[in-house]
């Protein structure tokens, strides 16, 4: 009944962030989508840039990775040193962007200090994100769930997979192969055991992909605005625990929190990846424009046009 009940409202929060995403996308300054395209022209070179994907010319072999479909092997090639590989095939297309909206059940919290739940918020960014990408000429997928399009209707098919998704809702991105040259961005509360977030992200960058970690909370997971006896209640099956006097927790939780938070972004940091910080008491608006003046923007160290460009930790608290 539970289950039921969440995915009502998962169904009713899509249809809701969809509206809100198209209005959001709308009020993007078309001078910074076309400043947008320019800058990845700049980035990424006026010709046709190699990638793994659909083609008809092969371009590399690379390690089969756990959670991979067995089909992708190359029986022949692996059978040469034990190892397993996988052919790729060089794709001349737009740069492809994945994008990971977490939608289990504890993204459904939401307290009095906000007005949307944190799932309600990550849809709204990850569709109006979806809108601007592919009005610039880009490509968005969903891992596991839709293949990289540069559709223009790429909100109704990115809604639709998610209506129609029958899969568990994790709480951390599941394990894919993204190419090399593509970019992920990964919107979630985070609050996953650390040992798992870093399992997670060290997969997802192993091919080299570029990556942005967002972290999207309620006002109450940072403030712990609670005092007098309170019962916290885990959504994910972890249970429950009554605080007598929940005020006297305060400090140790806002302490764990920051520690959490550091681990975080110590591992973004080894993996030249961004780390960005949205509560959803923030306009929405300001965490869209953070995340795309990132897209495309060379990693930590990397020089263009002369210039070492340093990453930025944008956006609401980061």
């Amino acid at each position: 009944m539970a289950a039921r009940r969440a995915e009502k409202y998962e169904i009713k929060a899509t249809q809701h962030a969809s509206g809100d995403a198209r209005l959001l996308a709308e009020t993007m300054p078309r001078l910074i989508l076309e400043s947008r395209r320019i800058a990845a022209t700049v980035i990424h070179g006026l010709h046709g840039r190699k990638r793994a994907g659909p083609g008809e010319n092969f371009w590399q072999y690379r390690r089969f990775l756990s959670g991979e479909p067995a089909r992708r092997v190359d029986w022949r090639r692996s059978a040469r040193d034990g190892i397993l590989y996988v052919r790729e095939q060089e794709w001349e297309a737009a740069h492809t962007v994945w994008l990971w909206p977490d939608r289990s059940p504890s993204m459904v919290f939401t307290s009095s200090l906000a007005q949307e739940s944190k799932l309600d918020r990550t849809l709204v960014i990850a569709f109006a994100l979806a809108e601007v990408l592919v009005q610039a000429g880009e490509r968005v997928g969903v891992p596991g769930l839709m293949r990289p399009t540069g559709s223009r209707n790429v909100l109704d098919k990115f809604a639709n997979a998610i209506v129609h998704d029958v899969t568990e809702r994790t709480s951390l991105p599941p394990a894919f192969a993204p190419s090399g040259l593509s970019e992920i961005v990964a919107i979630s509360d985070f609050w996953s055991p650390i040992a798992e977030v870093r399992k997670t992200l060290s997969q997802l960058s192993s091919t080299g992909a570029h990556g942005h970690v967002v972290q999207v909370v309620d006002p109450a997971e940072e403030t712990f605005p609670y005092s007098g006896r309170i019962e916290f209640i885990e959504p994910e099956g972890g249970g429950s625990i009554t605080a007598g006097r929940a005020e006297a927790w305060k400090a140790e939780y806002e302490t764990r929190v920051a520690q959490h938070r550091a681990a975080i972004r110590a591992e973004t940091d080894k993996l030249g990846w961004s780390f960005t910080i949205h509560r959803t008491d923030r306009a929405a608006t300001e965490l869209l424009l953070a995340l795309h003046a990132r897209l495309g923007a060379p990693p930590p160290g990397v020089v263009v046009s002369g210039r070492s460009r340093a990453a930025s930790q944008v956006g609401g608290g980061a």
